[in-house]
Order: structure tokens, then sequence, then C-alpha cells
């Protein structure tokens, strides 16, 4: 029973969690970013290419039908999407970066001044005292 215990301590641990989400985040983003390509890019781009459908560009190995083929544009279409997504992370990247550096550069805050201990407290009533009957 000592494994199954373990376990659940490293399984319930915050990393592990926050990597979970973050794999489940990514998942989305990735189903986000392959439809913006195949969606919104590949479009416009085939026709300023004269029509041409990305995803239909290959190579067949063979003349039956369903025969197998290269299909080179199914791989272009995932280049684009790896590429928009490794812009992404870099952009995410950059901008946690500059907030570490503004948070470096900012001086910390001046400490408060320790309070003066008790024998230099009646040490200075007594100076203070002296000056004002000298000036009296």
């Amino acid at each position: 029973m000592g494994i199954m215990k373990e376990f659940k301590t490293f399984a319930m641990k915050g990393n592990v969690i926050d990597m979970a989400v973050g794999i489940i985040i990514g998942a989305a983003f990735g189903k986000i970013v392959s439809s913006f390509v195949k969606d919104v890019i590949m479009p416009p781009l085939g026709e300023l290419l004269g029509g041409v459908d990305f995803s239909e560009l290959m190579i067949k190995l063979s003349d039956a039908a369903d025969g197998p083929a290269i299909r080179y544009g199914a791989f272009i279409q995932t280049v684009i999407d790896f590429l928009i997504v490794a812009f992404a992370v870099f952009m995410v990247i950059k901008g946690i970066n500059n907030l570490h550096k503004k948070e470096e550069a900012a001086p910390p805050a001046p400490a408060a001044p320790p309070e003066p201990s008790a024998e230099v407290k009646l040490l200075t009533e007594i100076r203070d005292s002296l000056k004002s009957r000298e000036v009296g």
C-alpha cells in the first residue's frame, strides 16, 4: 500500500496538476490554431496561388483511386500550424520575461529605520533638554 500512497502524494502535487491543466489548454489551443490555418489562412493563400487547395496537394504512388499518396499539402498546413503555435508561445514567453525584468529593475522599497533603543531615546531627550537650557 506504500506505493499507492506515494503515487497519490506525487499526483496531487501542485506542479502535476498545473501541468495537466496546461496540456489540456494546449490541446484546445492546438485545435483553434489548426482551424485558423485550415479555415482562415489557407483558403486565401490558395486563392492567391491560383485556386490551389493545399489539403488536396499530393503525389499519388499508384493509379488506384484510394491508393497510397504522399500528402505534402497536409504537411505544409501542419508546418504553418506549428509556426503559428511557436510564434504564440514565443510572444507569451517574451511577455513573461519582460514582466520579470521590470520586477528585477524596480528598486526595493527602502526599509524603515530601526526603532531606536531605550538608551538612545533617553540620551536624545537629555541632549534636547540641555540644548533648550543653553538657549534660554
